[in-house]
């Protein structure tokens, strides 16, 4: 999200690649409720809207959150920043940011945690050895300057032999990589430093990845080893987004309450014939490997929350694929009607577990039946998600524009979706001005 976000205040329209539907979907917090237990440690919330770019469908939203914790509620950290000091990265929002950023992360550490900090530019180095104290954190970033090539590979090496070295069992054991992405030296494979990542995750050893200014940014690169690292990816362009994602979302980037975090949701054909998950494109998980525990999948930090939301067909309304003409090509009639519109499954392992735990969900079919215009949080979600897609160039929203899609998000609270507002607004002035370039 605060990657399209920058594209737009630059006055420019966000490539189609670089526009992730679900991270722009689940960028801001919805009000769902607190989980009941660590034992079942999500809470699962489901309903219904009016498709508003469509007549003939409708949304069905899935909503999961974890249970918080406060900093003296979780378990001791070993942190290692991993930063680059590359000269790439001495522009004002690279390396000064980092440095104001990592010390918004520092500050919110207790006397239990400990920092450590390895830079990387033409050679490897540690900056910083475990420490608790804060002065001595601030200190070291404020020294940091940036200048020579980038040997990503020898930097990632050291930050994990660090971490393993000081490894707190039981505890939070985290490298954060602050980098504009530019692994031009040190790195000739990116299999052999996705294979680093996952040894080490393995072990215990979380990676997660933040991406600052632009030019060689490679978002791609952090994304996928954030995601193979099981931390989290996240772009960092103001003083402002630090905040958020470093102070304001702290525990869900550092504790982890459920591993192997994986949704299903099956639909019930006598109510839904077609339907399409918006986004996740890059994150589907084969239908076989849900009940399979050996196969790896997203970890969920506390007080975090997942937003997905699926457009669906009912039955016997107008889909998105034509009519067949033979009787074989065409799907048999739903036997009964059922009392479910779909079924949510979600599995996961708690924390030192190996064996996967599952929570079930029906959705009942009367929220199909009483579906309204989309309204509060479920509005807001729907105005990102329709957002998303117009930028994507997806087929599915018609004519939809971006003055409906601020009239469908209508007047939140709060700075965030304030500005979301302002961003359609971009939006909707850098397509006319390519309407009257073309």
């Amino acid at each position: 999200y605060s990657n399209v976000r920058r594209f737009l205040q630059k006055g420019q329209t966000p490539p189609a690649e670089a526009v992730r539907t679900e991270e722009m979907i689940n960028y801001f917090r919805y009000d769902y409720p607190l989980p009941a237990s660590r034992q079942a440690p999500f809470s699962v919330t489901t309903d219904v809207a009016q498709t508003p770019w469509n007549p003939d469908t409708r949304l069905v939203r899935i909503g999961l959150r974890g249970y918080d914790v406060t900093a003296q509620g979780r378990p001791a950290a070993n942190l290692v920043f991993l930063v680059d000091v590359s000269g790439s990265m001495s522009s004002d929002d690279k390396l000064p940011l980092v440095k104001r950023a990592l010390t918004m992360l520092a500050d919110k550490l207790t006397a239990k945690d400990r920092v450590s900090i390895v830079v990387y530019a033409g050679a490897a180095g540690v900056v910083l050895d475990p420490t608790a104290n804060p002065k001595h954190i601030r200190a070291a970033l404020d020294c940091l300057e940036a200048g020579g090539s980038t040997a990503g590979a020898a930097g990632i090496q050291l930050a994990y032999d660090i971490a393993s070295a000081n490894f707190i069992k039981g505890g939070i054991n985290r490298i954060f990589i602050a980098t504009d992405g530019d692994f031009n030296v040190g790195v000739s494979d990116n299999k052999a430093l996705e294979a680093m990542v996952k040894k080490y995750r393995d072990s215990g050893v979380t990676l997660t990845t933040l991406g600052f200014g632009e030019g060689n940014y490679n978002e791609a690169l952090m994304e996928r080893i954030a995601d193979l690292g099981n931390g989290n990816y996240a772009y960092i362009d103001s003083a402002m987004e630090a905040q958020k994602v470093l102070d304001d979302e702290l525990s869900a980037s550092l504790f982890t309450i459920a591993k192997d975090v994986k949704v299903q949701v099956e639909f019930n054909p006598a109510q839904v014939s077609q339907y399409r998950l918006i986004g996740y494109e890059n994150r589907a998980l084969a239908e076989e490997d849900f009940d399979n525990d050996a196969v790896d999948a997203g970890d969920i930090g506390a007080g975090h929350q997942v937003t997905a939301l699926y457009e669906v067909v009912p039955t016997g309304a107008k889909g998105w694929l034509p009519d067949r003409r033979y009787d074989g090509n065409r799907p048999p009639a739903p036997s009964a009607s059922g009392r479910e519109l779909a079924f949510v499954k979600l599995r996961y392992k708690l924390p030192g577990e190996d064996a996967s735990r599952l929570i079930e969900k029906p959705v009942p079919a009367s929220l199909l039946r009483t579906a309204s215009t989309p309204s509060g949080d479920m509005a807001f979600a729907t105005a990102v998600a329709a957002f998303g897609q117009k930028l994507r160039g997806d087929k599915y929203l018609g004519g939809y524009s971006y003055a409906a899609i601020r009239g469908l998000a209508g007047n939140p609270q709060g700075y965030w979706r304030n500005e979301f507002l302002k961003l359609a607004q971009l939006a909707a002035v850098q397509e006319v001005r390519s309407a009257a370039k073309d």
